[in-house]
């Protein structure tokens, strides 16, 4: 087939939801989104608030799915600052590093939106020292930082 004509079939496709998206539309405040559609099942054609909700609701039940999503948006944050501050409740430390360890990386990118205010600078100021002492920062930047969820409480 000539290429107009695969691309004129894939707009339709996309028209009728019979495509996976791989990110938000054109023109949307979050563009810059991209997931790994293999782990998100999304039609084209859903509108994109509900797209970000089942992205969240996704997260929730699979926190290591965060890291098939390039710049995630606030509310995808937001999720895993929940599931850090529900695992360190639990006393789940290893959990709750390996999930800042997502956001973390999710912070390599200059187009992510910032979910709480100072979190970029927090992320930035470590960025030379190695992993663990990273992680253990940003958990007490999530601890000092006014949560909806809460205080997240660190051991010591």
């Amino acid at each position: 087939m000539s290429n107009p004509l695969l691309h004129l079939l894939s707009k339709l496709s996309d028209m009728l939801g019979l495509s996976t998206a791989e990110s938000f539309p054109a023109g949307h405040v979050y563009a810059r989104t991209r997931w790994n559609k293999a782990y998100f099942d999304i039609a084209s054609d859903v509108k994109p608030d509900d797209i970000e909700r089942r992205i969240c609701d996704a997260i929730t039940n699979t926190p290591q799915v965060f890291g098939y999503i390039n710049n995630p948006t606030p509310a995808m944050q937001r999720v895993m600052f929940g599931l850090i501050e529900q695992r360190l409740r639990l006393n789940h430390e290893r959990e709750a590093g390996q999930l800042a360890a997502l956001l973390l990386k999710a912070y390599d990118s200059p187009d992510i939106h910032e979910a709480s205010a100072g979190l970029r600078a927090a992320i930035a100021s470590t960025r030379d020292l190695e992993l663990p002492v990273r992680v253990r920062a940003l958990l007490a930047f999530l601890a000092d930082m006014q949560s909806p969820f809460g205080v997240i409480e660190m051991s010591g």
